[in-house]
């Protein structure tokens, strides 16, 4: 995974709520086992018709708004546990999502697969997405070590709450496989001290 500590972007605003993971990525895209691809899927049935055209109503398909940030309605990443939804939104291009609430099992597939979910006050929210449809070129200021979102230029800042392994693994752009082997040489090592210890007297 990419290392995420201070990104400075534009972002996209989807005030719906409630939006599930099958409407993130529909359920006949999950045969594939590996993540590539995902991204172009990503909220296939809102972005295309029955056609397969694109739909030029969606906000995906908007040439106004873009960038790494997604900033969603309340409850994103609801209904079924499927971590495609992580996959298919890190293929689009999404590194952060900011909303009032998420579902537990999508957050955690998030933070596991580079995508840091951001929970702020429905306050917040609500600044957000007026600063960003007034004027889409807004640039939101996300700073994980300090673990603050901010508001460009006005400086409007909340901060937010992260897991401290969680925040550690995406500064370094780890996932839990990447951490043990960061730990080798540490395991080695304990590995060899303790085999020393527990050696035999000749």
């Amino acid at each position: 995974m990419e290392k995420l500590e201070i990104l400075q972007d534009t972002a996209v605003p989807m005030p719906m709520e409630d939006i599930d993971t099958d409407q993130i990525i529909p359920a006949r895209f999950l045969k594939a086992i590996d993540k590539e691809g995902f991204g172009d899927n990503l909220f296939y049935d809102w972005r295309y018709d029955k056609d397969d055209k694109p739909n030029a109503d969606f906000i995906l398909n908007s040439p106004i708004y873009s960038g790494s940030i997604l900033v969603a309605g309340k409850n994103f990443g609801c209904g079924s546990s499927r971590e495609h939804a992580a996959w298919a939104l890190y293929g689009y291009g999404f590194r952060v999502v900011i909303s009032s609430f998420f579902a537990d099992i999508f957050k955690g597939n998030a933070l596991n697969n580079g995508i840091l979910p951001i929970q702020v006050s429905p306050e917040y929210l609500d600044q957000l997405f007026n600063a960003i449809t007034s004027d889409p070129n807004t640039k939101i200021s996300v700073n994980l070590p300090e673990q603050f979102v901010k508001i460009l230029p006005d400086g409007n800042t909340q901060p937010f709450e992260i897991d401290e392994y969680k925040k550690m693994c995406l500064l370094n752009g780890y996932d839990d496989i990447d951490y043990l082997l960061s730990l080798q040489d540490k395991i080695v090592q304990f590995e060899q001290e303790r085999e020393y210890i527990h050696k035999p007297l000749s």
